[in-house]
């Protein structure tokens, strides 16, 4: 072999070597570096993060009820091993999570269930502080709103009072829960789209061969988001009014009608909202005090509040308007804690949705922020239904905009006993939660969690419980003089 051909042999071996290598690197590049789950009565959601895109398959398999979701060119680490030792023994829905090579590249996740339940996947690009994520959302079958709400209809009333003459005892069951929507069939890039066993048929399970019966989901990845372009429709309230003649604990007629106050504790779960100098969250200091002002709430004669959510856990902004509307909410009221790059801005602030766009630079740019919670938190682009569409797309709420504002003022108004205001009137701009359009709701930012100062409070149970104080003075100050409206039957499809 002369020297010429020894020289290109040895550089044929080093080309081969460095692809090799770089093959090796690049699937070893595509790995799980995170693994969350999110449990909650509403829906429990599994979180697995990458730094590449995450291609995958599900199933739904029966007898035993349990979801089978196949990854592909994922190695199997200690990330992923992590998710069985994560699943809590009181989780609504998951008994159990199993992991293991199911061929080569592809790792199977089996996720044995307590029930049936209504599976979502979609995957998710890096967002905030989030890589690639895949997302595995496990909803009851049944709508815990719309059984709570068959509940509350079948109390007693003038129109439906036992042949007895017993009275029921009032429900005082709270739990509501997002109801996701039916996936759609369009095909989304990145997702391998495979032939789903049918009846009978094996599933090469790793965990179980038996082959029972299975039940084909949708296995897709969402395409953009396309809400249709349709027009809007707004309900005309009707006249104030008080009287739904129900029966009280007493069994005793009463002519005032629970007034239902909407309350949503921002962010949350994979979500954690602005961050203070020394590591606070805003999803759990809004937590404490929307829990705080619901058992305020609870204890007045004729009011009841909900909550949004009652954890750590993650609800759409879409998701908590629907939450409000099904429970035919006398007003909405979305805490927050404000952030601002520089550590001196102070003070709380009250805003309300602007039909005309935003009031201050400073009210958009909170805009902006607040509403990308979906980016963050992590929603499924293909879920939102053609009614949500409307009622998103909606501006023409004139009359929910001013009772929005006159809350607005008389909230304000008590909170600036107790804290600096950063503008001592109400602001508007475009919040996506405010969007009801028959549900007068503002949005209060508690104090900046960004300004050390303010963050210690925030985070002191005696300011957090005199900020409830002073928003359930303000409700009430604004129900003395605007009475809450009959409610028509929300459609129940």
């Amino acid at each position: 072999m002369t020297l010429v051909n020894k020289l290109l042999f040895h550089c044929f071996k080093v080309c081969v070597f460095f692809v090799a290598l770089s093959s090796v690197n690049a699937y070893a590049a595509n790995t799980i570096t995170a693994a969350r789950v999110w449990p909650a009565q509403d829906y429990t959601r599994i979180t697995l993060e990458s730094n590449s895109p995450i291609t995958y398959k599900m199933l739904s398999i029966k007898n035993p009820d349990r979801i089978v979701v196949d990854i592909e060119n994922i190695e199997l680490n200690t990330v992923l091993k992590s998710l069985t030792d994560k699943i809590l023994a009181n989780d609504p829905y998951i008994t159990q999570v199993r992991v293991a090579n199911f061929k080569p590249n592809v790792v199977r996740l089996v996720v044995d269930l307590k029930a049936e339940v209504k599976p979502n996947a979609f995957t998710l690009l890096p967002a905030g502080e989030y890589k690639h994520r895949l997302v595995l959302d496990i909803y009851p079958v049944k709508d815990p709103i719309m059984a709570m709400l068959a509940q509350h209809e079948n109390e007693p009333t003038a129109e439906n009072l036992p042949s007895s003459g017993i009275p029921a005892t009032p429900s005082t069951s709270e739990t509501p829960a997002a109801n996701p929507s039916t996936p759609t069939e369009a095909t989304k890039p990145g997702m391998i789209i495979e032939p789903l066993p049918q009846q009978g048929a094996e599933t090469n399970d790793p965990f179980d061969t038996a082959g029972e019966p299975s039940k084909p989901v949708e296995t897709v990845k969402p395409a953009e988001k396309s809400l249709p372009a349709v027009e809007p429709k707004v309900e005309t309230p009707q006249v104030a009014i008080l009287k739904k003649n129900t029966l009280d604990q007493k069994g005793q007629y009463s002519d005032l009608r629970e007034i239902i106050i909407a309350l949503d504790a921002g962010h949350g779960g994979e979500d954690p909202g602005a961050r203070g100098a020394t590591g606070s969250h805003e999803k759990h200091i809004t937590l404490a005090i929307a829990k705080k002002l619901k058992e305020k709430i609870d204890s007045e004669p004729g009011m009841r509040a909900v909550l949004t959510r009652d954890g750590d856990y993650f609800i759409p902004l879409h998701g908590r308007v629907i939450k409000a509307r099904k429970l035919q909410a006398d007003l909405f009221v979305s805490i927050h804690a404000d952030a601002f790059t520089n550590p001196a801005a102070r003070g709380s602030s009250v805003f309300a949705l602007s039909e005309r766009g935003a009031t201050s630079a400073s009210a958009r740019y909170l805009a902006k922020k607040e509403n990308e919670s979906d980016l963050i938190g992590g929603v499924s682009l293909d879920d939102k239904d053609p009614v949500l569409a409307r009622t998103l797309l909606d501006l023409s709420q004139t009359a929910t905009i001013s009772d929005s504002l006159k809350l607005g003022k008389a909230v304000l108004g008590q909170i600036g006993d107790i804290n600096k205001l950063h503008k001592n009137h109400v602001e508007q701009a475009g919040f996506a939660v405010l969007k009801s359009p028959d549900i007068p709701s503002i949005l209060v930012e508690t104090a900046f969690i960004s300004n050390p100062e303010e963050e210690r409070k925030l985070n002191d149970n005696a300011y957090q419980d005199k900020l409830a104080d002073s928003i359930l003075t303000g409700i009430k100050k604004y129900f003395a003089t605007n009475p809450a409206l009959a409610k028509t039957k929300l459609a129940k499809d």
